[in-house]
């Protein structure tokens, strides 16, 4: 009789629950919260998620354990940039992409639409108040998305369908996976055409700092940034002062490095700058997605099937 597959996973009850129930009958193990990567020893398959363990230990030296026994790690996020690099050392590593992209791409249209119409500016509460104002408009004006992948494409179908123009710039060549996008030839070629910049690249080491000072000197005048993607992808410094002279309009940003800011920081009160603690992904209410992509891959992984999304270690994603 064949063993069962084990799996370690570092998800919630409920989660754990569902994955047993699969029809491969797995047996579902804890995870040591402080060393995740002990579970290597004797699970098949490694579920993870960026916890303060992993998070904490990005410089550890490789456990003389890993990859153990291990055959698969699934990382519940997209980005793998929260672990260790000998992560990629396991067999096979695969990741949560496009689980949550219609909730950052909602997120972003939200943040276009505040920044467009602000209608906090313009709210009345006395008479003396009523006097006629300017809103901005979304159709008519250019989003450009620099990384087309699953976030930067849900962005763009939903711009495309509010009239606005969407520029986007992705790595490699190819038709566009978006109906109605202008592919640019590069990041710079974006930024300088577009009034709301949104960010969607994976951390890497070849975007870390990518929006820079030359890069926001680039910016057109009013232009309003949105970074969806990680605080590495911006240099903050550059980013306070180019907001400070007015090079950029408004920034919107849901991550930062570090997360979250030391006290004190500039992007927390500045008058130009709306900031949020990494929650446009909704990741709770979006745990179905993922159980049903971690089922679906467990179905392809017993068929001798390659799973879904599998990182690709040259990369980093």
């Amino acid at each position: 009789m064949t063993a069962p597959l084990v799996i370690a996973s570092q998800m919630e009850a409920d989660f754990n629950a569902g994955l047993a129930a699969h029809p491969l009958a797995p047996r579902v193990i804890a995870v040591p919260e402080d060393e995740p990567w002990e579970a290597a020893r004797e699970a098949d398959i490694l579920l993870v998620r960026p916890s303060p363990a992993w998070r904490g230990h990005q410089h550890r030296a490789r456990p003389a354990a890993w990859p153990g026994r291990l055959r698969w790690v699934y990382s519940a996020s997209a980005g793998i940039d929260f672990y260790p690099p000998w992560l990629l050392d396991a067999p096979l590593v695969t990741c949560g992409r496009g689980v949550a992209s219609d909730e950052i791409a909602d997120y972003v249209i939200a943040a276009i639409y505040a920044h467009a119409k602000n209608l906090d500016a313009v709210t009345v509460h006395a008479r003396a108040d009523w006097r006629p104002a300017m809103l901005g408009r979304v159709g008519g004006s250019t989003i450009g998305i620099v990384g087309l992948g699953a976030i930067g494409g849900a962005v763009a179908r939903r711009a495309i369908a509010l009239g606005a123009r969407v520029v986007a710039v992705r790595r490699g060549s190819g038709p566009a996976e978006v109906a109605g996008v202008a592919l640019l030839d590069s990041v710079e070629s974006v930024v300088a055409e577009s009034d709301h910049i949104v960010i969607a690249v994976p951390a890497t080491l070849a975007t870390r700092g990518l929006f820079d000072a030359r890069m926001f000197a680039r910016a057109k005048p009013g232009a309003h940034l949105i970074n969806v993607a990680r605080g590495s992808v911006i240099d903050q410094e550059a980013l306070v002062a180019a907001l400070d002279s007015g090079r950029l309009d408004f920034a919107t940003l849901d991550v930062t490095e570090p997360e979250p800011l030391p006290d004190g920081h500039a992007l927390y009160t500045h008058p130009r700058v709306r900031l949020t603690p990494h929650v446009s992904s909704n990741y709770l209410l979006v745990r179905h997605r993922l159980s049903e992509k971690v089922a679906d891959d467990l179905d392809r992984f017993a068929r001798g099937e390659a799973p879904s999304d599998i990182v690709d270690p040259v990369r980093g994603y």
